[in-house]
């Protein structure tokens, strides 16, 4: 490993490519900010994978970087990634590259210039970078309301008719979530500083150094609440969901898959990343409560999802579902359980993205969004079809595609855990065959409906952004070990800083010799 800061090369090459793409001359070739766009992402993968290939699976945080930033704070500039955080960093440099050739035409709205749509696209991405590789708290909370910057523009530039209003939106709810962190960010500060009067350094807002800190019961609890409620915002769990359906009704399908496929994540690696390893008190006391907003969060979404027409809010709100699924796997405690939400994490941003795009497809194709206002696709775009039945099967997490692996391993850390809370929980996984179902056989199943009877199949060039995505779906679900073997020492390390370990398997005592089995 050299001594190159791996990790900033990589959050800055994005970056860098976005300001790049808004210094191009006005009257340039159209396709030169889209060239540019893709050649950068493609660049951000190929730098993401190299370190991807450096990285030794036995565990620990790598690539580290920390340089003094705000010596009167105590704060650093501060990166590193562990096996959680290089998964969803690998996450964010795939989907790019993908968005920005789904998106080909998304920014030619007339509205604004193309190349602002690329532009914010690449900046999201290096500042999700930035968030999963912030290994300091201040620092980490700079990137996380940073990131809503790209977020607002691209819903509220190149979003659908609603789009001012679903843009505010989101950012009132992030900027609150944010607000209540910023509490507990400064609160982990004065702790720090109080109890590290006089050591070496003073304050500081490492990571590493606050989780030594014993910051007492009460406090820590307050504190942990701060977080939570900024990450249950970001995840989104019920009942701080609401900003969801709307954002992906009236976003483009990209920034959708950019939205609920990476920078959710945010939320839930958070409550990983500082929840259980700063507070793992406070985690254990809040245990309960969570699981159960955990398994209503499941089942409620899935039954929204069931009732949608809108085939947008429909997929948001099988994220709300697919969210409960993860941090119910986050807070049972338990290495199954762990491990299952931290694959679920990286799984759940190739299954959505997957059909975040397919339907963006179909839906540019016939000017609706409405389920009611298809039938019969299969017969006119048979390749369309398809893409959207092996997307939608992998949402469902059919054995053999990567989310299944996911929800097996949660729902075996759940059942470990609480029978009760992982037996509703298995509720969403035949909830989840309804939604799905029922929207592939209302659009695509059934007599042509006659406003969709010259229906376009998919070009060339959407078929290529969808192989990938769904090529890893099939990998993962018959091959997920590498991934798994870079999570699991993370998930021990985790789990050791919250002071639980796996329940010992019970073992029947053997009969006494000539007595009856």
């Amino acid at each position: 490993m050299s001594d190159l800061p791996w990790l900033s090369v990589l959050m800055l090459t994005p970056v860098v490519g976005g300001v790049a793409l808004m210094l191009l001359p006005k009257n340039g070739a159209a396709a030169l900010p889209k060239q540019v766009a893709f050649g950068v992402s493609l660049l951000t993968l190929a730098l993401g994978t190299a370190i991807a290939a450096q990285y030794d699976p036995k565990g620990g945080m790598q690539f580290t970087e920390n340089a003094e930033w705000i010596e009167a704070l105590g704060a650093h500039y501060a990166l590193g990634v562990d096996g959680i955080g290089l998964t969803l960093v690998l996450l964010s440099v795939i989907l790019t590259p993908v968005v920005i050739l789904a998106s080909w035409d998304d920014g030619d709205n007339g509205r604004w210039w193309p190349r602002g749509l690329f532009a914010w696209m690449l900046a999201l991405e290096g500042l999700s970078i930035g968030v999963f590789a912030a290994t300091d708290v201040l620092l980490f909370y700079v990137f996380f309301e940073a990131s809503l910057i790209p977020v607002y523009f691209l819903i509220g530039g190149y979003g659908g008719a609603d789009r001012a209003r679903a843009a505010v939106k989101f950012l009132l709810y992030s900027l609150a979530g944010g607000l209540v962190m910023l509490a507990s960010v400064i609160g982990l500060y004065v702790e720090s500083a109080r109890q590290r009067a006089g050591a070496s350094g003073g304050a500081t807002y490492l990571v590493s150094e606050l989780a030594g800190i014993d910051v007492g019961t009460d406090v820590g609890r307050w504190l942990f609440l701060g977080f939570f409620v900024a990450f249950a915002i970001k995840a989104p769990m019920f009942p701080v969901h609401t900003w969801l359906p709307d954002a992906t009704a009236n976003a483009t399908p990209g920034t959708s898959v950019l939205l609920v496929g990476v920078l959710d994540k945010i939320g839930t690696f958070g409550m990983v990343r500082f929840c259980l390893e700063l507070f793992p008190e406070a985690s254990r006391w809040a245990t309960p409560a969570v699981v159960v907003l955990a398994v209503v969060s499941i089942v409620y979404g899935a039954l929204l999802a069931i009732g949608s027409d809108n085939i947008p809010r429909l997929i948001a709100y099988t994220s709300v579902s697919h969210f409960g699924f993860i941090v119910l796997g986050i807070f049972v405690m338990n290495s199954q359980g762990l491990a299952g939400a931290n694959l679920y994490m990286f799984n759940h941003g190739l299954s959505t993205a997957a059909l975040f795009l397919v339907t963006g497809f179909l839906i540019s194709r016939h000017g609706s969004a409405l389920i009611s206002d298809f039938g019969g696709v299969e017969k006119v775009a048979p390749v369309l079809a398809g893409f959207f039945l092996v997307a939608g099967l992998s949402s469902l997490a059919l054995p053999g595609l990567s989310p299944f692996v996911s929800e097996v391993l949660v729902l075996v850390g759940a059942f470990a855990h609480s029978w009760v809370a992982a037996a509703f929980a298995v509720t969403g996984i035949v909830l989840a065959a309804t939604y799905i179902l029922l929207m592939y056989q209302r659009t695509m199943t059934g007599p042509v409906r006659e406003e969709v009877a010259g229906l376009p199949d998919l070009r060339p060039r959407e078929v290529v952004a969808l192989a990938p995505v769904l090529s890893l779906v099939v990998v993962l679900g018959f091959f997920p070990q590498p991934l798994l073997a870079v999570i699991n020492p993370a998930v021990a390390h985790t789990l050791s800083r919250v002071g639980e370990q796996d329940p010992a398997p019970t073992v029947r005592a053997p009969a006494p010799d000539g007595a009856p089995e």
